[in-house]
């Protein structure tokens, strides 16, 4: 199953909605602090596999990071290891800031 990309836009307008997904932040604690999207569970790429249960594969999943590398690669990782649904967040955070909500600080 391939990797559904999704716009800073488009991931917006899905939260508005009656089922929300769960908002998957895979950076660092730091830049997490920093800046993120509010109920976003925080998860750093490098726990991944060893927290992999803690997410729930029950929702759809929308990985986030920085600018839509990292994340990638964690979405790739999650399909690999059998989760469906999972969405990268195009432009990962900043995009989001850029796009949607400017409250959100860039770095």
């Amino acid at each position: 199953m391939s990797i559904i990309q999704i716009s800073a836009k488009q991931l917006h307008k899905k939260i508005q909605g009656d089922v929300k997904p769960l908002l998957l932040d895979v950076r660092e604690h730091n830049e997490f602090e920093f800046a993120s999207i509010e109920g976003s569970q925080h998860i750093p790429m490098n726990q991944i596999p060893l927290r992999i249960q803690d997410i729930d594969a029950s929702k759809e999943c929308v990985v986030i990071c920085h600018h839509g590398i990292r994340s990638q690669q964690v979405a790739d990782y999650l399909v690999h290891s059998g989760l469906t649904g999972i969405y990268n967040l195009s432009g990962g955070i900043d995009a989001w800031s850029v796009e949607c909500d400017n409250t959100v600080s860039r770095y």
